[in-house]
């Protein structure tokens, strides 16, 4: 992989760290317990929302530094397809006037698949922990 594709890739996952982090630690914020009673109104299990916030909260954490960047990235990527389609969809791609659309979610996504298929091993903790995983071309 060439410099700039790592370099690219990290840009990537920093970013989507940081955006997860702040969504997670704002349903905390906000107090879980109103995002698990949303959660309920639409028919999701309450107790989702504590999974969904931590995985956002401590996933991006962990993204941010480079740990366990993949399997990190599905469950992002995971959150996004719900999201999209149990949430944002009837809004439609740029909202209602009422609700933000799915154009977000959507790069949420593609950016959680282009991380789940590449990873991102620059300045990672991975390519610390994983040293031989970097060999790989």
């Amino acid at each position: 992989m060439t410099k700039n594709m790592e370099l690219g890739l990290f840009i990537s996952r920093v970013m989507l760290g940081i955006s997860f982090f702040i969504h997670g630690f704002a349903k905390f914020q906000g107090g879980i317990e109103k995002t698990a009673g949303w959660f309920e109104s639409m028919g999701i299990p309450g107790f989702l929302a504590y999974v969904v916030a931590t995985i956002e909260l401590v996933g991006g954490v962990a993204m941010i530094l480079g740990l366990g960047t993949q399997v990190i990235a599905v469950l992002f990527g995971i959150i996004m397809v719900v999201a999209i389609l149990k949430v944002k969809l009837s809004a439609g791609f740029l909202g209602n006037g009422q609700m933000a659309g799915y154009e977000l979610d959507l790069l949420l996504l593609v950016l959680s698949t282009l991380l789940a298929l590449n990873g991102s091993r620059l300045y990672s903790l991975d390519q610390h922990l994983y040293p031989l995983r970097s060999k790989k071309g």
